[in-house]
């Protein structure tokens, strides 16, 4: 089954730079959004390492010897002792992490992993799942029942994330493996997108838009309702040979 894939990024309307990082690496069948926390330069340095460590692992030599789930592991691991072993060295970066989510190709399977509140959903039309689970405060509180979808987007603290790379040394990633069907859509984008813009919205976007043109079409919905952050939109499609 052959693939393709976008992705862009924006600063949104409020912020001085971009703190997101992503990356499409086609040959190794990887694909990362990231989305740096603990101030403009830290952010920005965790986010990019992140994506640098992650991309150097699943690149090894040796990664094939391992399966899929355990290279995700690996480079969660190894990307947080980087982050929090250099913000320990460097005190204007103390405190610095990442949300990160990521897919992996192999095998004609999709594993797909995360930390924070960066998503992953799976579009089939006409409709679409988010794949992943928020590690974020407004997350635990509807999962109590304190909180209900509705009133969560109204609430104020809703990018409060309770898993990040980095922040401490050791961190646990959601690890998932999905098989896909030819027309399958999987969306990886930071919480600029998905703060701003309702999954129905999302949702509508899919069924109305050619998939070459989704990323652009999201980056603009998410300054129309607001753009309060930096926003990264990264679209993958699977088709039959």
């Amino acid at each position: 089954m052959r693939f393709q894939s976008w992705c862009l990024t924006d600063k949104g309307l409020k912020r001085e730079g971009n703190q997101d990082s992503f990356l499409i690496d086609e040959r190794l069948g990887l694909f990362i959004v990231a989305d740096g926390v603990g101030g403009h330069q830290g952010g920005e340095v965790a986010s990019a390492l992140a994506v640098e460590t992650v991309r150097e692992v699943v690149g090894h030599p040796k990664a094939h010897k391992f399966t899929a789930k355990e290279v995700l592991y690996q480079a969660f691991e190894e990307a947080s002792h980087r982050i929090f072993d250099r913000a320990t060295a460097e005190l204007k970066l103390n405190g610095m992490g990442t949300t990160m989510v990521m897919g992996l190709i192999r095998d004609k399977k999709l594993y797909i992993a995360n930390v924070g509140d960066s998503r992953c959903y799976l579009y089939r039309k006409p409709y679409i799942w988010q794949v992943t689970e928020d590690h974020s405060l407004i997350n635990e509180q509807i999962r109590l029942g304190l909180l209900t979808e509705e009133q969560a987007h109204k609430t104020v603290g809703k990018n409060v994330i309770t898993r990040s790379v980095g922040f401490e040394r050791d961190v646990f990633p959601d690890v998932l493996e999905r098989e896909v069907s030819s027309g399958d859509i999987f969306l990886f984008c930071s919480d600029g997108l998905s703060g701003m813009v309702t999954d129905p919205l999302i949702c509508q976007i899919f069924n109305q838009t050619p998939v070459d043109k989704v990323t652009p079409k999201m980056i603009e919905q998410a300054l129309e309702h607001g753009g309060d952050d930096n926003v990264t939109v990264l679209v993958l499609h699977f088709q039959d040979v």
